[in-house]
C-alpha cells in the first residue's frame, strides 16, 4: 500500500514533470534534425498571379512540370463572375483541372474581412467555406485583418478578431476544415507590456480550432526569431511560408535560398513548429517567373528536404 511519503513524492514527481513537459518538449524537438517528413513543395499562386491571369491551364502544367505537388490559392480568385472565379474555372473544374496534373490544393487565402468587422454577417464567409471545401482545400486561411486593424488595432481589437477566429473555425467544421491565420509583419507591434497583437491571436484562440500560417519572410522582417516562436507555441504554426529576403534590402523579395533568411535552421525545428504544408511564394519576381519559382523550388527539394 502507498503510504503518505510515497504518495507526496509522487504526485510531486508528476507535478514537476507536467510543468517541465511543454518546455522539455520544445526543447526536444528544437534539437531534432527532422522535416516533420514533408516530402510535397507547394506554391502560394500569388506568385504566378499574371500569368494565371492570361492561362491557368497552362500554369499549372508548367508547375506540375517543375515539380511542384501542391499549390495554396489567395483570396482575389472571386473575379467580376465569382461562380468561375478560379481564372474562368469554377471550384470543381478547378479541382479536376489540378488532378489531372496530380497537383492538390491543402488550403487556400480567403477574404473574411467583412465577417472580421464588428457585427459582420457570417454569409460569405459560408458561401467561402463552402468554396474551399468543393476544391478540396483541408485549411480555410484568413490572409490578413481589416486595413483599420492593420493601422491602429489595440489589444482589444486583437482580441476581438481572436474571438472572430474561434467563431469562423467553428463554422469551418461543418465542411471539415480547419482555420488558420497567415501574418504579415504589423501583427508584431507592441500593443502595451511587451504583448504583440500575434501573440493575443495565439493566446485568446483555442489550439483545437485555430491554426497559423507562419509568413517566414514577414515575421524575420519584424525582427522574429521563428526558432523562438515554435518554442514558446510548439505545434500552433501548421504551414509555412517560404519566402526569402534579399541580404542588402529587406524589404526586397529574392528566390529562396539565394537570400538573408537560415530556411536550414528553420526546416529543422519543422517538427516543433506542428508543420504539415510548405508554400513557396514572392510577392514581386524580377526575372522570368517560371525559372524564379523553378530556383525556389530546387532549393527546398534539394537542400531543406532532403
Amino acid at each position: 500500500m502507498t503510504n503518505r511519503r510515497s504518495f507526496l513524492q509522487q504526485t510531486g514527481i508528476a507535478a514537476a514533470a507536467a510543468l517541465l513537459s511543454q518546455s522539455a518538449l520544445a526543447s526536444a524537438l528544437a534539437n531534432t534534425n527532422y522535416s516533420a517528413g514533408i516530402k510535397k513543395v507547394g506554391l502560394q499562386l500569388y506568385t504566378l498571379r499574371d500569368l494565371l491571369a492570361k492561362d491557368v491551364k497552362g500554369v499549372i502544367a508548367q508547375l506540375s512540370k517543375i515539380g511542384y505537388n501542391q499549390v495554396e490559392t489567395f483570396y482575389g480568385y472571386a473575379g467580376p463572375n465569382a461562380a468561375k472565379g478560379f481564372w474562368g474555372l469554377d471550384a470543381k473544374d478547378f479541382k479536376s483541372l489540378m488532378s489531372d496534373y496530380n497537383i492538390t490544393s491543402p488550403g487556400g487565402h480567403y477574404n473574411a474581412t467583412d465577417f472580421l468587422t464588428t457585427g459582420g454577417n457570417e454569409d460569405v464567409l459560408k458561401s467561402h467555406i463552402e468554396t474551399a471545401a468543393t476544391v478540396g482545400q483541408q485549411y480555410f486561411i484568413i490572409p490578413a485583418l481589416p486595413t483599420t486593424i492593420r493601422q491602429t488595432g489595440t489589444a482589444d481589437d486583437y482580441k476581438m478578431i481572436a474571438a472572430k477566429f474561434n467563431r469562423a473555425a467553428e463554422l469551418c467544421k461543418t465542411h471539415q476544415l480547419k482555420l488558420a491565420y497567415h501574418n504579415h509583419n504589423f501583427e508584431f507591434k507592441d500593443q502595451g507590456n511587451g504583448l504583440t497583437g500575434y501573440e493575443i491571436l495565439l493566446k485568446e484562440t483555442d489550439p483545437k480550432l485555430v491554426s497559423f500560417e507562419l509568413d517566414l519572410f514577414w515575421a524575420v522582417n519584424a525582427g522574429l526569431d521563428p526558432l523562438t516562436m515554435f518554442k514558446q507555441h510548439p505545434g500552433r504554426f501548421k504551414m509555412w511560408h517560404v519566402k526569402d529576403m534579399d541580404k542588402a534590402d529587406k524589404s526586397v523579395y529574392v528566390e529562396v535560398g539565394t537570400g538573408s533568411i537560415d530556411f536550414k535552421s528553420i526546416f529543422k525545428a519543422a517538427k516543433l513548429s506542428g508543420l504539415e504544408y510548405i508554400f513557396v511564394e514572392q510577392d514581386v519576381i524580377k526575372i522570368d517567373p517560371y525559372t524564379s519559382v523553378t530556383t525556389s523550388f530546387n532549393y527546398v527539394k534539394n537542400t531543406l528536404l532532403k
